[in-house]
């Protein structure tokens, strides 16, 4: 178990053997919430758009029909 402070403004460090083991780099997001009156933290994965592109492939987007429909939903 490991243990950090709390500094000003509720900051605190999280140990680089956890940041290491976790892939976690500066400019990462967390998702902060309480669970049993304990503080958890659980890293917020990201998809960039590269990413995204290789997970669904190429799409073809219909432009006028996007300006013909605003506030529909289209997939």
């Amino acid at each position: 178990m490991m243990e950090v402070t709390v500094r000003e403004k509720g900051r605190i460090t999280i140990p680089a053997p956890l940041r290491e083991s976790l892939g976690l780099k500066e400019g990462d997001r967390l998702e902060v919430t309480v669970e049993r009156r304990a503080i958890v933290l659980r890293p917020k994965r990201t998809v960039s758009s590269a990413e995204l592109r290789g997970i669904i492939g190429p799409m073809e987007i219909d432009l006028e029909e996007i300006e013909e429909a605003p506030g529909r939903e289209i997939i």
